[in-house]
């Protein structure tokens, strides 16, 4: 019987041959002020949840008191201004227009976070050049005149754009799941980060777990492998329980931080911004009442 770490080590080798070289990597620079934080929400595949999260971070983050730029980097499948329930007037690639400046683009989102919307169709996105690159990243320069922290929702996978965000943030959350498949697409994430670069500002965020002990297990097996192969451990920041109250107000197009604050996942959510924030390791969730449940369904 195939063990789940040997089901992930043959996934990782079958991922081998879709990762990217180095030398096809540009050097995007986003130019923030000093005191800005910039903080990258990326996964190795989709349907993880990482988009949600984003959203979520970046509301939290500005109810404790931070001014928060949003922007929705995932060209092609973008749904950050969904997930708010807000409409959209320009997206990114409205930069490329020359008379379009970064305020043009910047939307008023809830609580008072800003955000840039991104491109939800693909094909808007499959003929961007170079330099049509450098003229977005060029105008995003900016993006610190606007906020003191800067959480941008990358899209998934190893793309050049995505490695691009990945490698200009000072810090990465890396989000993943504990199916195997997930934990595969994570690891080639983690390669490619440590292919390209000596900073070890990426963390780990396991959503979807049913308790807390498996968010540690999942990090203890990825680290077994990211030690062997890379020469070096990802911290863990923390995780966010599955919850019937995010798929509620995912259907409403409310962020669950606001629509259920006090639910299993809304409070990971909260313990998560405290370490951000601090510094300090997450504190435990109890899932209370739903936990309780949880457990006499088991039994």
């Amino acid at each position: 019987m195939t063990d789940q770490a040997t089901m992930l080590r043959i996934l990782v080798e079958e991922r081998r041959e879709g990762e990217i070289e180095a030398q096809t990597i540009g050097n995007l620079n986003l130019d923030v002020g000093k005191n800005t934080r910039v903080i990258a929400v990326t996964s190795g595949k989709g349907g993880v949840g990482k988009t949600n999260l984003a959203v979520n971070l970046a509301i939290g983050l500005q109810m404790w008191g931070r001014k928060v730029l949003l922007i929705d980097a995932d060209v092609g499948m973008a749904n950050v201004n969904v997930l708010m329930g807000c409409l959209t007037n320009k997206s990114l690639l409205d930069l490329l227009d020359d008379e379009v400046e970064l305020k043009d683009v910047v939307e008023n989102g809830l609580k008072g976070v800003k955000y840039i919307s991104g491109v939800a169709k693909i094909e808007k996105t499959l003929n961007l050049n170079r330099a049509d690159q450098k003229k977005i990243h060029e105008k995003l320069s900016r993006c610190s005149e606007i906020a003191d922290t800067i959480i941008i929702d990358t899209g998934a996978g190893l793309g050049r754009q995505v490695i691009e965000f990945v490698l200009a943030a000072q810090e990465v959350l890396l989000v993943t799941t504990p199916e195997p498949t997930a934990l595969a697409d994570a690891y080639a994430v983690i390669k490619a980060y440590s292919k390209y670069t000596d900073k070890r500002g990426i963390q780990l965020i396991v959503n979807r777990i049913r308790d807390e002990a498996e968010c540690w297990e999942v990090a203890e097996r990825l680290n077994q492998t990211t030690k062997k192969f890379l020469n070096f451990t990802i911290n863990c920041l923390g995780y966010v329980y599955e919850d019937r109250a995010v798929i509620d107000a995912v259907k409403n197009q409310e962020p669950f931080l606001l629509k259920k604050p006090n639910s299993p996942a809304a409070r990971c959510v909260t313990e998560i911004i405290k370490s951000l924030l601090t510094g300090e390791d997450m504190e435990s969730v109890s899932k209370g009442w739903q936990g309780f449940l949880d457990r006499l369904l088991g039994h």
